[in-house]
């Protein structure tokens, strides 16, 4: 196994790893090597997670595409209009 040395941590980050630790019945050293270990393991599964989004997110605009869905911008001018309208009194059943 490989050693790793941390220098120049801050006081408030020791201090939270020491309590940390000891809510966990672990030696703070322990409690380092926990938390380096379950970041490192879950980028890897956040990775996977975002390809597998990003091809779900491919596959629902290849099915989409062509229908001419208006923009978010362009249904937010609308209802804008619609309100202004309304609260003007410019429109029926008002």
């Amino acid at each position: 196994m490989a050693t790793l040395t941390v220098r120049n941590l801050d006081e408030t980050i020791v201090r939270r790893l020491r309590v940390r630790a000891a809510e966990h019945g672990r030696s703070a050293e322990a409690e380092h090597r926990e938390i380096l270990r379950l970041s490192l393991l879950e980028s890897d599964g956040n990775e996977t997670e975002r390809q597998q989004a990003a091809a779900r997110l491919a596959e629902f605009r290849r099915r989409t595409a062509g229908r001419g869905s208006r923009s978010s911008a362009e249904l937010l001018q609308e209802s804008r209009t619609n309100r202004i309208e309304t609260l003007a009194g410019r429109r029926d059943g008002a």
